[in-house]
C-alpha cells in the first residue's frame, strides 16, 4: 500500500492566523494569494464612477461652513461698507436717507447680495436700521436714546476713574495712548470725521478699561456703537473736536495728579462733560 506524503510548510496547527483587520490581504508572503475571504468587485450600477471602464477621481471634499468664503468676496463687501461708512460720516448720506440695494449695486458695480451684506454689517454698527417693509435706512438720532446712552457712560466711564488708583500701569498709559492718538488727529487738520470719531470713542473705552473688567467694557463698546453716528454729526456741524480734545486733556491731567474725588475732581469733572455732551448732542441735531 502506498504511503501518504506529508503536506509541505506548517501545519494547520501551526499556521499563521492574521488578525481580523488583515484578512483578505494579500499574503505577505508574496503568493499573490488571498489570505482571508474572496475578492469582490465593485458593482459598476452601484459605482458610477467605475461605469464604462472608468476609474473614479478623488473624492470631492465635504463641505463646511466655510466653504463659501472667499478673500475677494470678503474685501469686496469690506470696501462697499468703508464707502458708505464714509458717506455718512461726511454727510453725503443724512439720517434717513434709504439705502436702497438695487441702486448701490449698480452705483458700486457690484450684486445685490454683496450690497446686503454690507448694509448688514453698518446696522450692527448702528450707522443704519432695518425696518420691517421699508428696508435699510441711514440711522436717526432719538432724543431719549441719547439721553439713556450718556447716562449708561456716566455710570461706566466714572467707574473706570474711581478705579484709576488701583489700575496698573498698563492700563494708564493705554488712557494716555488713545488721548494722543485723539489730539494727534485733531491738531493735524487732515484726519476724517471718521477717524476722528473713532479716535474719540476709543479714548473714552479706555477709561472704562480701568476697572480691568471685561464685561464692562463689552457694555462700552456697545454702547460707543449706538452714540457714533450722533456724535459723528455734531462734531460735523460744530466743528468742536479742537475743543473737545481740551477738556479730555484736561480729565487725564486731573487722574494723572491723583485729583480723583472732590467738587474738582477728575469724577466730577467727567460728570460734566458729559452731561454738557448729553445737552449739545440734543440741541444741535435738534432731536427734542
Amino acid at each position: 500500500m502506498r504511503r501518504r506524503r506529508p503536506p509541505r510548510g506548517p501545519t494547520a496547527r501551526h499556521r499563521r492566523r492574521w488578525p481580523p483587520a488583515l484578512r483578505g490581504r494579500r499574503s505577505p508572503r508574496g503568493t499573490g494569494r488571498r489570505s482571508g475571504a474572496r475578492e469582490t468587485r465593485p458593482h459598476p450600477r452601484r459605482c458610477p464612477g467605475l461605469q464604462n471602464g472608468a476609474m473614479a477621481g478623488p473624492a470631492t471634499p465635504p463641505k463646511t461652513p466655510f466653504t463659501p468664503l472667499s478673500v475677494e468676496h470678503a474685501s469686496t463687501v469690506s470696501r462697499v461698507a468703508a464707502e458708505i461708512r464714509r458717506a455718512v460720516f461726511e454727510g453725503e448720506l443724512e439720517s434717513g436717507t434709504p439705502l436702497r440695494e438695487v441702486a448701490l449695486a449698480e452705483s458700486f458695480g457690484v450684486s445685490r447680495p454683496t450690497v446686503r451684506e454690507a448694509l448688514t454689517v453698518l446696522v450692527a454698527e448702528g450707522l443704519a436700521t432695518r425696518e420691517p417693509h421699508r428696508g435699510v435706512m441711514v440711522a436717526t438720532p432719538r432724543a431719549d436714546s441719547v439721553r439713556d446712552v450718556c447716562r449708561a457712560r456716566w455710570v461706566l466711564e466714572g467707574a473706570g476713574v474711581l478705579a484709576w488708583p488701583e489700575a496698573d500701569d498698563v492700563r494708564r498709559a493705554r488712557v494716555r495712548t488713545t488721548l494722543d492718538a485723539y489730539t494727534a488727529a485733531v491738531r493735524s487738520g487732515e484726519a476724517s470725521y471718521e477717524e476722528l470719531n473713532e479716535r474719540h470713542l476709543a479714548f473714552h473705552v479706555s477709561l472704562v478699561e480701568l476697572t480691568g473688567i471685561q464685561r464692562l467694557v463689552q457694555m462700552a463698546e456697545a454702547l460707543m456703537d449706538e452714540l457714533r453716528l450722533a456724535l459723528a454729526q455734531v462734531e460735523r456741524i460744530d466743528r468742536n473736536a479742537h475743543d473737545e480734545a481740551g477738556s479730555h486733556e484736561g480729565l487725564v491731567e486731573l487722574l494723572e495728579a491723583g485729583r480723583i474725588d472732590g467738587p474738582d475732581g477728575a469724577h466730577a469733572f467727567l460728570r460734566h462733560h458729559i452731561e454738557h455732551a448729553e445737552v449739545k448732542i440734543v440741541e444741535a441735531l435738534g432731536l427734542e
